[in-house]
Formats: structure tokens, sequence, C-alpha cells
């Protein structure tokens, strides 16, 4: 379709540029069979769906996952390692998230739980859900740094507690104490009913009490995470290993 020249000056002053592509695209001797209205309507909706794609690419961009190119459609050896596909289905519709929902993913070392996190998180970013991955050492790293500033620690924990969806990686794999221990009682807290968690974690539900200090904070912490959550076991099955022999 062409447009004259201040009709094009128009949609680029307002940031139209996509919308303006869609035009242009148009082929004026294939389309010439369609009303106006019906190739305004494919216009925007090619826009529209370059506008949805730019966003989520955003935010996968910015929700630093491990692996960015994870994907639920491509897990391997969905039988051999026990999973269940019609549950990756259901997660990949992200209604969990809808619903405040936590996910863990729990299994042995390289079982793949790292992986089946970042293609949910990934997910949830397609589906334009603000959404953050961390691993637990990095964040203790993180509110150690944020110690000495003003309010450091304080806007770490409004940063994490935002997300509406938090991907925790390496859960408790070193325990955590101290204030750092009720540094993740208070994000919990905030995330409780707030948003969705995903735990990566070596260690099954019977595990977390004792690894969380076995005090009043472990209660607390327990209870704002396991009676709103999806388990899912990802075995004993080393997809590293896999991997590495099969190069």
């Amino acid at each position: 379709m062409n447009l004259n020249t201040e009709t094009t000056r128009k949609l680029r002053e307002m940031a139209a540029s996509d919308l303006l592509a869609a035009f242009e695209a148009q082929d004026d001797v294939v389309s010439m069979s369609l009303s106006v209205e019906d190739r305004i309507e494919l216009a925007v909706d090619q826009a529209h769906g370059l506008f949805l794609n730019t966003k989520s690419n955003g935010l996968i961009r910015r929700a630093k996952l491990r692996y960015p190119n994870a994907d639920l459609r491509k897990v391997d050896r969905v039988e051999e390692r026990g999973l269940n596909q019609s549950m990756l289905v259901q997660l990949a519709t992200c209604h969990f998230i809808d619903l405040n929902r936590n996910l863990v993913f729990q299994g042995f070392t390289g079982s793949g739980k790292s992986y089946l996190a970042c293609a949910v998180a990934k997910q949830a970013c397609v589906h334009r859900y603000r959404t953050g991955y961390v691993r637990i050492p990095d964040l203790e790293e993180e509110w150690q740094q944020a110690v000495d500033k003003p309010m450091g620690q304080h806007k770490l924990l409004r940063k994490y507690a935002n997300y509406s969806v938090l991907a925790l990686d390496e859960w408790l794999l070193d325990p955590p104490t101290g204030e750092f221990l009720r540094f993740i009682f208070e994000l919990m807290e905030r995330r409780y009913d707030a948003g969705s968690t995903i735990f990566c974690t070596q260690y099954k539900q019977s595990d977390w009490h004792a690894r969380l200090g076995a005090g009043a904070l472990a209660d607390a912490i327990m209870d704002r995470i396991v009676h709103n959550t999806i388990w899912v076991e990802t075995g004993g099955f080393n997809m590293r290993e896999a991997y590495s022999s099969s190069k």
C-alpha cells in the first residue's frame, strides 16, 4: 500500500514504524481484492505481532536466564527421565502464575532442573509476565554488597519481591543462616500469594526444614511455600553426562 509523504511522516513521528512497515509491505496487486478496512486490519495485526514479539524478547533479556534458549517444546528424553509430558504442557500455559502458585523442580545434580526452570520462566516472558532468575549464591552476594548502601537491602528485597515470576536456582545448596535467612523469610513473605516462585533444588521437601535452620523462621518460610506449590521430580538421569557422551 502506497502512503503519501505526509501520512508516512506522521506515522514515523508517532513511533509507529512497525505499522508503517506493514503498510509498505502490502502488495497492491495481491491485495487489490481486499477492502481498505481489511488491509488496515492485516497491517495492524502484523504490527501488533511485532510489538508483542519485541516486548517478550525484552522481558527474556532482562530476566537474565541461565539458559535463555531453553524451550519446553524441546525438552529431551521426557519418558526416560520420568517427566510428565502433560504436566509440561500445563506449565506452558502459565495458568499457575495466574493463581500465584509456586513451582519446585527437585532432583539430583545434572538432572536438568535449571533448564526446566528457565524454559518455564522464558514461557512466562512470552506471556508477558515480568520475570527474574537468580542463583541463591549470587543472591546472597548481592545481599552482602547491599549492606553498605543506603537502603540497599530494602531495595534488593523490593527488586526480587516485585517479579511476577522469580526463579531461584540452587535453592538450599548452602543452608542460609543469620540475617540472610531472615532476608529469605522477608522475600517469601512479600511474594506469598502475590507472585509465583520457581525453586530448583536437590533436596526433597522433607529436608528443607533442617536446611532452613529447623527453627521458627524455618517454620514460617515453609508455611509460605509448601501449601501452594506444584512439585516436579526431575529424577536422577544426568543430562550433563548424556550430552557430554553424545559429543
